[in-house]
């Protein structure tokens, strides 16, 4: 099956290459901790008292302790730590600080609390109530924080809050690393943002990039848009989403799934890639490719790369395929709005009570028209109509009339070798219940039509030459012509001359006829030498203005 791709599929897939790289970026940084090596090092270093305005013992209560009180003030690798005061144990390296602890590492990072508990030798900081981690415009609070020195990374476990420009973070339990500025939230996450709430189970969240990464089931909301995902990244301050793993994104009743999705709230533009499905629940119709586009702004979509078009509005749902389908919107917002569906090349289309196949068609909300062009075919239970161009015209989705211009031909099929055929220049067939019951037929009309007797025997045919027609139909039967004036001919059944059994036009092309809805993906072109060769109409010769003056001389 040859596929179509658009200009929009290209630069949908560029704005996924770059949204990834920036993606991958924040990945990069999480992990740039694990390549540490994994054997924790002990330090050698000792922790440096450096002031108190008090220094006592008491080996009764704290054994091996240096009591100290009154700005209180300790260094150890490079970080300066402050307290109302402590207990120093210096033959451990390690002290316990006590109201107003402060640790300061360099001019980024500030750690606040009412506890701070030091391990030197292990390189681990316990800060305990109203504890506050100041990292560049990023801070993080919570009752309860331990600090890896070592590997520079704080977890929280009792509860804590991150915020981030308009970004406020909650969960139950969580981490964050200074130096790849990656925070990982675990349990009750909470994202508020004034412009969208994001609530998940586990999110990992990067201040440098304010790009979230969803990596468990996750619902992201900003007014009308709803995000549903499992797996992917969202840009906090752009809006831009990129969702793996059969994400849904939805806004006013329309729904996107693909295998991944790019999504921009700001713009509501929508990509989906691999097995993509946009879905228009008010109308009641649906998109499928494996390349879908669609812009809430402006209610354009696309679908390519095995692309199928759904309307299941009413009971019987028809199905379409073709290269390419676009939709667009016009006079959007308005009591005027209608929308045009067009479909690009190989169309095949399949329902219970009508298929058809053409190169293109354009469907109009405003009339309820189907338009195909190039070879287009129709088929009705028995009937097959084609010409240069089919009009159908829907009313609430069952067809109410079909008018077939140029190059008319209905054939009704009664068995393998007759068939009822009229041609013409122009055909125009109604339709009641989902049957034909009328036909009206105009312009160099023929007509093979075959007569039975009372007990549905075969018993003649009648050829007729007129300039009109109307055929009218019962119980999908003919019931009586009316013709203006006409030239023709009866045949008894066993008298029909060879060269008259079919109409010099005639074809019946089966053979294409999509038989269910998984038989739209075949293409099956017409045989050689059968394809309809447009009708060259002659214009009214136009006279000049030098032509006149030289009639006049």
């Amino acid at each position: 099956m040859k596929t179509g791709k658009g200009t929009d599929g290209v630069a949908g897939r560029h704005r996924l290459l770059s949204f990834c790289i920036l993606c991958l970026f924040g990945l990069y940084a999480a992990t740039a901790a694990n390549d540490e090596d994994t054997e924790r090092e002990k330090s050698d270093s000792k922790v440096i008292l450096l002031h108190t305005d008090k220094l006592t013992f008491d080996q009764y209560r704290h054994p091996g302790a240096q009591i100290l009180t009154g700005n209180v003030q300790f260094q150890h690798e490079g970080v300066l730590m402050y307290c109302d005061s402590a207990c120093f144990y210096e033959a451990t390296n390690s002290f316990d600080a006590f109201g107003h602890v402060k640790m300061v590492q360099g001019d980024t990072l500030d750690l606040v609390g009412d506890v701070l508990l030091y391990n030197g030798l292990e390189q681990l900081a316990r800060v305990r109530h109203n504890v506050v981690l100041t990292h560049r415009e990023s801070k993080l609070y919570t009752d309860s924080l331990d600090y890896d020195r070592l590997y520079e990374l704080g977890y929280f476990f009792e509860g804590g809050k991150l915020v981030d420009k308009d970004n406020v973070l909650t969960s139950d339990w969580g981490q964050y690393s200074p130096p790849t500025r990656q925070a990982v939230f675990n349990y009750n996450v909470k994202l508020v943002n004034p412009k969208f709430t994001l609530i998940s189970d586990t999110l990992n969240y990067n201040t440098r990039t304010s790009m979230a990464e969803i990596v468990g089931p996750s619902n992201i909301d900003s007014g009308d848009n709803h995000i549903y995902s499992e797996s992917g990244f969202y840009n906090t301050q752009t809006e831009e989403a990129i969702l793996l793993d059969r994400s849904i994104v939805t806004n006013k009743g329309r729904k996107m799934v693909g295998d991944s999705l790019y999504y921009d709230s700001t713009t509501g533009i929508g990509e989906g890639f691999g097995n993509a499905v946009y879905t228009d629940e008010v109308n009641k119709n649906m998109l499928l490719g494996n390349y879908c586009f669609y812009n809430d702004s402006t209610g354009y979509a696309m679908a390519t790369d095995s692309a199928v078009a759904i309307d299941y509005s009413q009971q019987d749902t028809m199905y379409m395929h073709a290269d390419t389908f676009k939709l667009y919107t016009f006079y959007m917002g308005t009591d005027t709005m209608y929308r045009e569906v067009r479909g690009y090349h190989k169309v095949r289309s399949f329902r219970t009570d009508v298929q058809s196949v053409c190169d293109s068609l354009v469907f109009n909300t405003q009339d309820s028209c189907i338009t195909m062009y190039r070879d287009p075919i129709v088929w009705n239970a028995g009937q097959q109509v084609l010409g240069e161009v089919i009009k159908i015209y829907l009313n609430d989705s069952t067809i109410e009339r079909i008018h077939v211009i140029d190059q008319t031909l209905s054939v009704e099929r009664i068995d393998s070798v007759h068939y009822n055929q009229v041609a013409g220049k122009e055909m125009i067939s109604y339709f009641r219940d989902g049957e034909m019951h009328e036909t009206w037929v105009q312009g160099n009309v023929y007509v093979d039509y075959y007569m039975f007797d009372d007990d549905s025997l075969m018993i003649g045919m009648n050829y007729t030459e007129t300039s009109e027609l109307k055929l009218f139909m019962k119980d999908r039967k003919m019931d009586k012509i009316w013709m203006p004036a006409s030239t023709g001919v009866i045949y008894p059944i066993v008298m029909i001359p060879p060269s008259r059994l079919y109409l010099s036009n005639f074809a019946w092309f089966d053979y294409i006829r999509p038989q269910n809805k998984d038989d739209i993906f075949i293409w099956r072109p017409k045989k050689a030498g059968t394809e309809l060769k447009a009708s060259y109409k002659h214009k009214a010769p136009l006279q000049s203005l030098d032509d006149i003056k030289k009639e006049k001389e």
